[in-house]
């Protein structure tokens, strides 16, 4: 059996998740009748991405959308979101995770610390090493860097969304 074209597995509403075992499914040629019975959203309806993140802060859940978030990053082996509002809410998502949930047109994974926002980024600057400094329009103290490997593809993804 084996899966449609043009679809995403969806397993516990995470296509990213559905990818992954897409990928081991077209791999190996075989599909389970579990993996077959599967729910699957088109391809297009995947590549949106997730609307918002649940978050807990001062007693409250709340959700923020995905189009406020500037950036996220690595603090103390935590998620945080830094929104265009310049508020922080912690999240129970790894920097993966959030990166297979996000649209790859609007989030770029600067480094093993930093997914940034299109829209976050105000300037870009060379830096030591063939690398790059990236200045967010939300003031951040610590220092956004690009790897020299991935310098390239990130000025692509800047030039062609």
């Amino acid at each position: 059996m084996k899966a449609p074209e043009n679809s995403v597995l969806m397993v516990n509403g995470h296509e990213g998740v559905g990818r992954e075992l897409a990928n081991i499914i077209s791999n190996s040629g075989q599909v389970t009748a579990e993996v077959a019975a599967l729910p699957r959203v088109p391809e297009t309806l995947a590549r949106i991405g997730k609307k918002s993140f649940l978050v807990f802060k001062h007693n409250k859940y709340l959700t923020v959308p995905t189009d406020t978030i500037a950036f996220f990053y690595i603090k103390y082996e935590s998620t945080v979101i830094i929104c265009f509002d310049r508020q922080e809410y912690s999240v129970n998502f790894s920097l993966e995770q959030i990166q297979l949930l996000l649209p790859d047109q609007q989030f770029f994974r600067l480094n093993r610390q930093y997914l940034i926002n299109f829209d976050a980024v105000k300037e870009v600057e060379h830096y030591f090493a063939r690398k790059l400094l990236i200045k967010p329009a939300v003031p951040f103290t610590q220092k956004l860097l690009v790897s020299k490997e991935k310098a390239k593809r990130f000025l692509n993804w800047l030039a062609n969304r």
